[in-house]
């Protein structure tokens, strides 16, 4: 019996980072109308853990971005892939670019000084797992069958 052919991409139609965006901008107007604050006042400790989660979104991606580009293969999720990337941060997470997104969702969460942002983490994560993860690995999973088979043997999805 003959293999199916191979997917021509994950067949993601919206970039992943706006459902990021839809659900800290959900938050942040839940707290125009109903104030949630996680320090009563100005908070040095807060404003660097935000910091840091800012950071560390920056550090993650740039490693993520770094080694898409020593590939030589596109970051876009709905062209193809031309290798799977296992260098830089891929050879921790097999999702390092949602990851560092969630870093900076939660920097930015507690930048703006707000509780109501974490209320649509959960969901955020979710419709990542459903609607964008899970087609990138049916596509490599499809692409590069024995490849993408190993690699995902040996390093987790998320963290």
């Amino acid at each position: 019996m003959a293999h199916p052919a191979p997917l021509p991409h994950a067949g993601v139609r919206f970039p992943p980072p706006l459902v990021y965006v839809v659900g800290l901008a959900a938050g942040w107007l839940l707290n125009r109308w109903w104030p949630a604050p996680i320090t009563a006042g100005p908070s040095g400790l807060r404003v660097a853990l935000g910091a840091l989660g800012v950071l560390a979104w920056l550090a993650i991606f740039l490693g993520a971005f770094a080694a898409f580009r020593r590939s030589r293969t596109t970051i876009v999720p709905n062209r193809p892939a031309t290798v799977i990337v296992t260098g830089g941060p891929y050879r921790f997470t097999r999702n390092p670019m949602y990851v560092s997104l969630v870093a900076l969702y939660l920097g930015l969460t507690l930048l703006l000084n707000t509780w109501w942002p974490l209320l649509f983490l959960p969901v955020v994560v979710v419709v990542i797992q459903a609607r964008v993860i899970a087609r990138e690995e049916r596509y490599l999973q499809s692409a590069f069958p024995a490849e993408y088979g190993a690699y995902a043997g040996r390093v987790r999805r998320w963290l």
